[in-house]
């Protein structure tokens, strides 16, 4: 049995950490081949992007299930004018969403935030043989 799989990209994971997490709607929105996504650490930036380009613009559009993973005491995306607004903003369906906070920073506990995300995995992508 060979060692390597097949790379299955009609069924890819979005995984964004921080920046990655806050300029992900944009990403998720445009590429059908992403099914699901995994956003760490990230929520709405303060910043002025062109709307063009704006995240907001773009949460609406995301439709594929999507978990959050933060920390409430998050210093650059803070849970209630971040984070809260990032997830009711997005189009995904309420029982295909779920938002976890940690007591914690910008980015949670490893051991915490793993056990989410491999539950995430294994219900939208099946577990791992």
């Amino acid at each position: 049995m060979p060692l390597i799989r097949a790379l299955r990209t009609d069924h890819l994971a979005y995984y964004g950490l921080s920046w990655g997490a806050a300029e992900a709607p944009v990403m998720i929105s445009m590429e059908p081949r992403i099914k699901l996504a995994i956003l760490v650490g990230g929520g709405l930036d303060f910043g002025r992007p062109l709307p063009e380009v704006d995240p907001i613009n773009f949460a609406p559009r995301v439709s594929v299930p999507v978990l959050m993973v933060n920390g409430r005491y998050d210093f650059f995306f803070p849970t209630e004018t971040s984070q809260k607004p990032l997830f009711v903003s997005l189009g995904t369906s309420p029982k295909d969403k779920r938002h976890v906070v940690f007591e914690a920073g910008h980015v949670p506990p490893n051991d915490l935030m793993i056990k989410e995300i491999l539950e995430w995995l294994d219900r939208y992508q099946g577990n791992v043989p």
